[in-house]
């Protein structure tokens, strides 16, 4: 498809998938104060628990937010909620918690049909002219290592060193980013923009959301990271941020391709400094830097294999995310600001315990 300028009326609905999720919501919100009109895609509008969230910010903004029904892995069911609309934002994708026994059955092929089915119905509703896709670095890379000998990866990388096998959740991301890429090169009505976040921290709009961000900061209050934390370099971003940025690319008419939106590289303990100087030493954050040796013992009962403990801990790790800064517009906020609000609202909802005093 050519890329020109894709103008989105801004009286029209946009779609936003799985509005009940930890970046979703935000993005919900955003287009609400915004002034827009939204659609979420909720698997079950009815639920007594977990839509407290949506159906307060229905209240706020009388008559323009509408819950529909739809399941990933029901084909057409997305069809009526994209009536009409110009602007789909997919973040929706398959969610699992516990062991992955199958990562074929569990994880891959409900990521590649989850996509498919949503660009079925894109491709059936005449309105649509956009899609913003929630894509992750791991579409971008697989793991630390994969930087040896480079610099920074930017949005012309692809992941290709995941494999059912090895690191199978970023394998079922970047073949179902591949996946959307050659339905939407397959025709001409509606062009489609990537958002590719690292680990999203910030304060959560509900308590029901699940991520693997809510799991990540949760181990600075268990004692998880007590004894120390393992030298392994993520990129990190704001939710608030996130959100923002797929309403941009949204309405940004020569808004294309893909976006990292990392604010920074950082590490376990870097988080656990943060947290110290704001919070002081009453939780259990981490103090120093466990050897990859001795991680590498523990792993497999931490959940991590060793081949993932080989090729991440100790390996430096940068993204370019000038594109975002520059055609986006993203102003970063300081990880200050997203880790200590984070960790407040933790505080706040009685997740994060202080230590007992000896």
């Amino acid at each position: 498809m050519l890329r020109g300028m894709t103008t989105i009326d801004p009286s029209k609905p946009v779609l936003v998938t799985g509005a009940t999720g930890y970046v979703a919501s935000w993005i919900v919100r955003y287009l609400l104060e915004d002034g827009r009109t939204v659609r979420g895609t909720v698997r079950d509008p009815g639920k007594s628990s977990g839509l407290e969230h949506l159906h307060a910010l229905g209240e706020a903004h009388p008559g323009r937010l509408t819950l529909y029904k739809a399941d990933l892995l029901d084909t057409g069911s997305y069809d009526e909620a994209m009536a009409d609309c110009e602007l789909v934002i997919h973040t929706a994708s398959p969610f699992l918690l516990g062991k992955v026994r199958d990562p074929q059955r569990q994880l891959v092929t409900p990521a590649l049909d989850g996509t498919r089915n949503v660009l079925a119905s894109v491709d059936a509703t005449e309105s649509v002219k956009r899609v913003v896709l929630t894509s992750s670095v791991v579409a971008i890379h697989g793991d630390n290592v994969d930087m040896k000998g480079r610099g920074a990866f930017t949005e012309a990388d692809w992941n290709t060193t995941s494999s059912v096998d090895h690191q199978p959740y970023p394998y079922s991301k970047t073949v179902a980013e591949r996946a959307a890429w050659e339905i939407c090169k397959a025709q001409d009505r509606w062009d489609m923009v990537t958002i590719h976040p690292g680990l999203v921290l910030g304060p959560s709009l509900t308590t029901a959301s699940k991520s693997g961000s809510m799991a990540t900061m949760k181990a600075f209050t268990d004692y998880t990271l007590a004894g120390g934390a393992p030298d392994l370099a993520m990129g990190m971003v704001d939710v608030r941020d996130v959100a923002r940025a797929h309403i941009t690319a949204g309405f940004t008419p020569d808004a294309h391709g893909r976006y990292i939106t990392n604010a920074r590289t950082i590490t376990m303990l870097e988080i656990g400094k943060i947290l110290r100087k704001r919070f002081g030493r009453t939780y259990p954050f981490p103090y120093t830097k466990v050897p990859k040796a001795a991680f590498k013992l523990v792993a497999p009962a931490a959940g991590y294999s060793r081949e993932f403990v080989e090729k991440n801990v100790g390996w430096p790790l940068e993204f370019d995310n000038s594109r975002s800064v520059a055609e986006l517009g993203i102003d970063y906020r300081a990880a200050e600001d997203t880790i200590g609000d984070h960790f407040q609202q933790m505080v706040d909802d009685g997740i994060a315990r202080r230590m007992p005093l000896k």
